[in-house]
């Protein structure tokens, strides 16, 4: 080829990629034309070096079935291949605008994203990257699971994996790219070896709530939720944000005889952090705490049940646990426990962590039993599983060299729920999210909330995104409400930010836990306990990611949420579906009978409203 031919050759080369590039770009603007793009986008399998494995050592077949696709990789040498990243759609282009809202979930749930595909905002306060240090594939920002795309006029894109067994799901982008991959943790693919992966959907539509919806019905095909506890069994008081650690026999078991009293719709009594002589050593004898049969004797008295905080992954360094069984827990590169602090963060108390290895077969047992003798002979049907996290941990090596930290996890929970029993609530806490897929039944959903305005605001907002998990996946749990007592520095908080926090609570639908002190709660705070028990069971759908107006629709009735998160007066309309009768549900005013579109005119700033409407020809 001469000069003058290879030049030709270069530019009618650039002027396709042009091409190619600008008709990216302009059918990315639609969402089915963005998802067409991305199914047809090459794959890359790379490994531990971060270099790409040729096509004729490795071969990754996907397969369509209208929005889900199932993937298979086989290994095609007489070699074992170490994997380093399953890429399943390298999008080198995605044509999106710099402005494209997003919102992704993050491995554990303390993690989100938002803002714009450019410019990703952390919405939790402890980022995957930044505080737990999970790597990122090429240093590109990533979600986990799920992550939505807002292309503006009615055009909604979902992209998720909606199985979780083996493989964490990863979404990775930049202003300009985007990769679909899972984490194969450097293990080995043996020769002629094939692995099927997570599955994962594409869908694109009109209204994000309804994509949701579909991505939640895929799930369940692949982890069947466990089944739900009754409205009944959702709600109870948390010893932690009334007295923290300190709770005793005394603290429980007056408690108990006065909730029995003045809220005798609760259900549980559960006992958080502080029972026990360290962590990991969750059946040992406190004499801090007190006697515990006499305590859980105590709940049930009045008729309530008891429920446990507990840990079951983690044991701090001094534990009993640690010192008799070190062969139990996740090893470092020279086979002693690992050091979770090392790694990533080293836990809140009393690190730094060590944990316990879910393929370990002693380990399982050692779980199993916990459960058990909490379950029989302690008869605790509620169990709060916090720092599930770590069971799921990155950096450790394994007892079976062939798993995943996924499916450590999985098989450390299997072992929970085998000593659990049937028809006990398992709340998973600080958890791995889209890991615990049809192993929990009821997740938290948002951090720790605390008395505190900015507290209100963003776990309001961390729990509204996943609003779509409630009572399809799990109950979700919006974490205590709280109604009384002094906030940060000791300041009083305004009465609207009590309420906005309350509504918030009735929003989620999941469960309602309260958490002040039983001596803090008056007429007016227990008068709103009331309205909150039983929660509805469903969680609002909201126009959009502002959470500004909300729906519950039960049929006979809906809640009518409004929020205004600014600091000025705003007015809040809602379209009704029917002639409806309206109360405002916290202080019962009546506001008439309506119809057409309702407008709530100067909702103070930073406060809420919630509102009942009864169609007209449901009350005759």
């Amino acid at each position: 080829m001469n000069f003058i031919q290879s030049n030709l050759a270069k530019c009618l080369v650039s002027v396709l990629l042009v091409v190619f590039s600008f008709s990216a770009k302009a059918e990315s603007n639609s969402a089915t034309g963005f998802i067409n793009i991305l199914q047809e986008a090459p794959w890359r399998i790379e490994g531990t070096n971060g270099q790409p494995l040729s096509a004729t050592q490795v071969r990754l077949d996907r397969k369509w079935s209208g929005s889900r696709c199932q993937s298979v990789l086989v290994n095609l040498t007489h070699e074992p291949l170490r994997l380093g990243n399953i890429i399943f759609f390298d999008l080198a282009r995605h044509g999106l605008k710099p402005e494209t809202p997003i919102y992704g979930e993050g491995f554990q749930k303390l993690a989100q994203t938002g803002g714009t595909i450019a410019h990703p905002e952390a919405i939790g306060h402890y980022p995957d990257a930044k505080h737990y240090r999970i790597p990122e594939p090429d240093g590109w920002p990533t979600v986990y699971g799920l992550m939505t795309l807002d292309l503006g006029a009615n055009q909604q894109v979902l992209l998720g994996f909606s199985s979780c067994k083996k493989f964490i799901g990863r979404i990775s982008f930049t202003p300009e790219s985007l990769r679909i991959s899972v984490d194969p943790e450097g293990l080995e693919l043996a020769p002629g070896e094939t692995w099927p992966l997570e599955e994962f959907v594409a869908l694109a539509g009109p209204d994000r709530n309804n994509l949701l919806d579909e991505l939640a019905t895929a799930i369940a095909r692949n982890h069947p939720p466990l089944p739900l506890p009754a409205l009944t069994n959702r709600v109870g008081w948390c010893t932690w944000y009334g007295v923290g650690g300190a709770g005793n026999q005394q603290i429980v078991s007056n408690t108990a005889a006065q909730f029995s009293r003045i809220l005798p719709e609760l259900r549980f009594i559960q006992i958080d952090e502080g029972y026990c002589p360290a962590l990991g050593d969750w059946l040992e004898p406190f004499a801090k705490f007190g006697d515990m049969p006499a305590t859980l004797a105590a709940i049930r008295a009045p008729g309530f049940l008891p429920g446990m905080w507990l840990a079951p992954f983690i044991a701090q360094p001094d534990s009993q646990v640690l010192a008799e069984h070190p062969d139990w827990f996740v090893k470092n590169a020279y086979n002693q426990p690992l050091d979770s602090s090392k790694i990533g963060f080293g836990g809140w108390s009393h690190g730094p962590w060590h944990v316990l290895d879910g393929t370990n077969p002693d380990a399982q047992k050692h779980l199993e039993e916990v459960f058990r003798t909490m379950r029989e002979k302690w008869g605790v049907t509620y169990f709060k599983l916090d720092a599930n996290y770590w069971g799921a941990i990155h950096g450790g090596k394994h007892f079976d060299p062939k798993a995943t930290r996924v499916e450590a996890y999985r098989r450390g929970m299997a072992a929970i729920l085998r000593g659990a029993g049937p028809g006990a609530v398992i709340l998973g806490c600080n958890a791995p999210l889209w890991p615990s897929l049809g192993l929990v039944n009821a997740m938290r959903t948002g951090n720790d909330v605390d008395r505190s305005r900015n507290s209100f605001f963003s776990t309001a907002r961390e729990n509204f995104n996943r609003g779509w998990q409630n009572g399809r996946l799990w109950v979700n749990d919006p974490d205590c409400v709280l109604l009384a007592g002094k906030g940060k520095n000791h300041a009083e908080l305004a009465t609207n930010l009590w309420q906005l926090h309350a509504t918030a609570i009735h929003a989620v639908g999941g469960l309602v836990l309260t958490g002040d002190r039983i001596e803090n709660l008056q007429a007016p705070q227990i008068a709103t306990l009331h309205k909150l028990i039983p929660p509805t069971g469903k969680s609002a759908r909201f126009e959009n990611s502002r959470f500004e107006t909300g729906v519950t629709d039960l049929g006979d009735r809906q809640y009518l949420y409004a929020f205004n998160w600014s600091d000025t007066n705003a007015d809040r309309a809602f379209q009704l579906p029917a002639r409806s009768h309206l109360t405002d549900y916290w202080t019962d005013e009546d506001l008439g009978v309506q119809e057409g579109c309702y407008v709530v005119k100067d909702l103070p700033g930073e406060s809420a409203r919630l509102i009942v409407a009864q169609p007209v020809h449901s009350l005759r």
